[in-house]
């Protein structure tokens, strides 16, 4: 199943109430977050009218909170090939 991930880029502040109710409808409520939501005609048209706000990406999978966390977190920097302890022996 396919999914769409939406990102808010753009602050709906200053916007009419009904591009407002769109965004809150979809979840978006501070900018740079992401949710995602299945590929259908109905969010297709929410997507419609924010699609000045928002980046859209259709993506096979959904991630959660602790995927997404997890994909942000940078590498080490360094990796351990022997310990001090295994060395010695």
């Amino acid at each position: 199943m396919a999914y769409f991930r939406i990102t808010l880029m753009r602050s709906g502040i200053g916007m009419p109430k009904k591009v407002q109710g769109v965004l809150h409808a979809l979840g978006l409520r501070k900018r740079m977050t992401t949710v995602y939501h299945p590929v259908s005609q109905s969010v297709a048209g929410q997507i419609m009218r924010i699609k000045e706000l928002v980046d859209v990406k259709e993506v096979e999978h959904a991630m959660t909170k602790e995927q997404m966390r997890a994909a942000r977190r940078p590498d080490k920097g360094y990796y351990i090939e022997k310990r001090a302890e295994e060395a010695r022996l």
